[in-house]
């Protein structure tokens, strides 16, 4: 007796094909010019995803394809015109795969017709069952396309020089349970035999998973010693880094000690030099004399403005920048703002902005601009807006005079000015550490307007 073996073509290097179906050409097509290219397929699946890729699969390899979706409709069409071989899924509504088997090798008209079952062949009783119900082969999901193509042409071989005669039942025990295969020897050979292929390619497939993990196993335990050291290096980074944070801490304290002591000392003497210049002013009338003595008196004054500065310009970036709520700010000057007969108009000012804490003396500042050089202001508003970048403007307007043309960048000049001098130099020190910017952009005559700019990563909505 002649014994068809089948043996799939499919080499691993096809890798396994998903469950869902990925148009792409099979690495492997039969030989469209053999006798078996055209031969009828039925193809019996209830989903339509699998059952569209099996279509292209075959369609692909030359052969014609029809479709069931369940086994009630796969012979309905068997009986109307008999195919080539049949596809089927196991687990299918009305008749399922087994049962349609079974019907098809009972029937002597269809009996003939190689039937594959098309399964993921997890347990050895899937086999078994297929034996029971006649099948002819079995079909492995994922699909492998070559390996179909193999399995195809080997059935329609074996069927049409009538390899698969009828051959007396064979009972045997399997499982604690009785079992009756009516299939011949070869066949059972046949399953079998591709049945152990598909094992060894999946412990195959298997091994070189577990040689690939193994490799990336090495390669981790590498990023990992490596990340212990880089760890390891960085620990002593940042201890070093505290170190020097700590001693410029206290070469901060200390010098912030010195100069305050400094000043102490320095505005005492100034208090008693104040105090013998004004007792020279009443005791002479020399007109001379009296000059020297005022302009003694304005040196004296500007030395304590100077003194006053270096307070002021000390404290700058001394406390982390934090995030402060601009309607806080603004709300503490608003009695400062009525108070000098101005009234005060705000928009949008729910933001938080990320700054130094200073940040209140910039308003403080220019509030005091206006109130002092703005000559008749009677408006001050307040704006807050995205810009087209994604910063945010602050808007400072007043309806006094206005800057000029000349003196927009000078104003921001260390000591430009009718006071101090200081006020705007130090709001754009205060802003700058964290590149925040201010200009004055306003129109000389009809009112000064301070345009500052917040980086988009500086500010938020107020976190309530």
């Amino acid at each position: 007796m002649a014994t068809t073996l089948t043996t799939g073509k499919g080499s691993r290097e096809h890798g396994d094909i998903p469950d869902s179906p990925r148009q792409e050409k099979p690495d492997v097509l039969p030989d469209k010019s053999s006798r078996f290219a055209g031969s009828r397929i039925l193809v019996v699946e209830d989903s339509r995803t699998q059952a569209e890729y099996l279509r292209y699969i075959l369609e692909t390899g030359g052969y014609s394809v029809v479709m069931a979706t369940h086994g009630r409709e796969a012979l309905d069409l068997i009986q109307s015109d008999l195919p080539a071989m049949v596809l089927t899924d196991i687990v299918m509504p009305e008749m399922d795969g087994y049962d349609l088997c079974r019907e098809m090798k009972a029937n002597p008209r269809t009996s003939g017709i190689p039937v594959i079952l098309v399964t993921q062949l997890y347990d050895p009783a899937d086999v078994i069952k297929g034996l029971e119900a006649g099948a002819d082969n079995f079909i492995v999901k994922p699909y492998d396309a070559g390996h179909i193509y193999s399995c195809i042409a080997t059935m329609l071989e074996a069927a049409s020089l009538n390899k698969f005669p009828h051959h007396p039942p064979v009972e045997f025990i399997f499982g604690h349970q009785q079992h009756r295969i009516t299939s011949d020897p070869s066949r059972i050979l046949n399953i079998l035999l591709s049945t152990y292929e598909y094992a060894l390619r999946k412990n195959t497939e298997l091994q070189e998973t577990q040689e690939q993990m193994s490799l990336l196993n090495e390669e981790l335990s590498t990023t990992v010693a490596d990340l212990k050291t880089a760890n390891a290096n960085l620990s002593l980074e940042n201890a070093e880094r505290k170190r020097v944070e700590k001693a410029l801490a206290d070469a901060n304290r200390k010098l912030n000690l010195m100069t305050s002591i400094t000043r102490h000392d320095i505005n005492n003497q100034i208090t008693a030099l104040q105090l013998y210049i004004d007792f020279a002013e009443s005791e002479s009338v020399n007109p001379a004399v009296l000059e020297h003595l005022r302009k003694a008196k304005f040196a004296t004054e500007t030395i304590q403005r100077q003194i006053v500065f270096t307070k002021q310009y000390e404290d700058i970036g001394i406390q982390v920048p934090r995030w402060q709520d601009i309607r806080k700010i603004v709300d503490v000057l608003r009695p400062i703002i009525r108070a000098a007969g101005i009234q005060l108009e705000t928009k949008n000012l729910a933001t938080e902005v990320y700054a130094d804490p200073l940040l209140a003396k910039v308003f403080e500042n220019l509030v005091d601009n206006s109130i002092r050089h703005g000559r008749q202001v009677r408006k001050i508003c307040i704006t807050m807006a995205k810009n087209a970048e994604g910063a945010m403007t602050v808007g400072y307007l007043d309806d006094g005079e206005g800057v000029s043309a000349e003196d927009k960048d000078r104003i921001f000049l260390k000591g430009f000015g009718k006071n101090t001098g200081l006020g705007l130099f130090l709001s754009r020190e205060i802003l700058g550490i964290t590149s925040i910017t201010i200009w004055e952009k306003g129109t000389p005559g009809k009112g000064a307007y301070f345009e500052i700019t917040v980086p988009p990563d500086g500010f938020r909505p107020v976190q309530e």
